[in-house]
């Protein structure tokens, strides 16, 4: 599912195929199962145990071959990574839409990333803010130009951000995403419900990290 969301709200709501004529235009870290292990009862609280027999012991031995026959064949195979969950960035950088640009560049340039959703007082995306689209179009500006540079540094992100701007939902298939990608020249994808909520972020450079990762990107399925 793709959403349009701009200052006004929601624009759009459905599949990718008309979402490009109505716009203009994190690595997840899975919780790893921890293991776990029986507590043993206080030796002196305990009553006690009658020595197990020669049957009990064969038993255990053969439950304890079986748990490290298990362990060394691992899991099992990978489960491949299909939706935007998978591969999303959780905990995304955002800015406002009055944050002054040279502020929002500085954050960007901190956080080392080239593009942050812009996110309004109530949560809601309403723009995407892109590096690129702050750079000074002169790197050394004659000095009757410094004026102008120094007015565009402050001007608000509203101002420079991309809007409205496409969203995705979390539970779409990235075989959707790379086509909305490639349509719209997007570096990547704000991450939404359908309140225009913030979730997380997906980019390119995401579904790159899942081409060769373990479990495997699956486009297809």
């Amino acid at each position: 599912m793709f959403f349009v969301f701009g200052p006004s709200g929601q624009i759009y709501r459905g599949g990718p195929t008309k979402l490009a004529q109505l716009a203009p235009v994190q690595r997840v870290q899975r919780p790893q199962a921890l293991g776990t292990r029986a507590m043993e009862p206080d030796a002196a609280a305990a009553p006690p145990i009658a020595k197990p027999s020669q049957t009990a012991q064969q038993q255990r031995l053969q439950e304890a071959a079986a748990a490290y026959v298990q362990t060394e064949q691992g899991p099992g195979p990978p489960r491949p990574v299909l939706r935007v969950a998978d591969i999303m960035t959780v905990g995304a950088v955002s800015v406002p839409p009055d944050m002054p640009a040279h502020e929002a560049w500085q954050t960007l340039a901190q956080q080392r990333v080239a593009q942050a959703p812009v996110v309004n007082a109530q949560g809601q995306v309403v723009g995407l803010l892109l590096r690129a689209d702050m750079a000074p179009l002169d790197l050394l500006p004659l000095p009757a130009a410094v004026p102008l540079a120094i007015a565009r540094a402050r001007r608000a992100v509203s101002e420079v951000m991309l809007s409205p701007v496409p969203t995705v939902a979390a539970d779409t298939e990235l075989r959707r995403v790379a086509p909305v990608l490639l349509d719209t020249g997007l570096p990547g994808l704000p991450v939404t419900d359908e309140l225009g909520l913030l979730v997380g972020f997906v980019s390119r450079t995401d579904m790159l990290r899942a081409v060769v990762a373990d479990p495997p990107l699956d486009l297809w399925s």
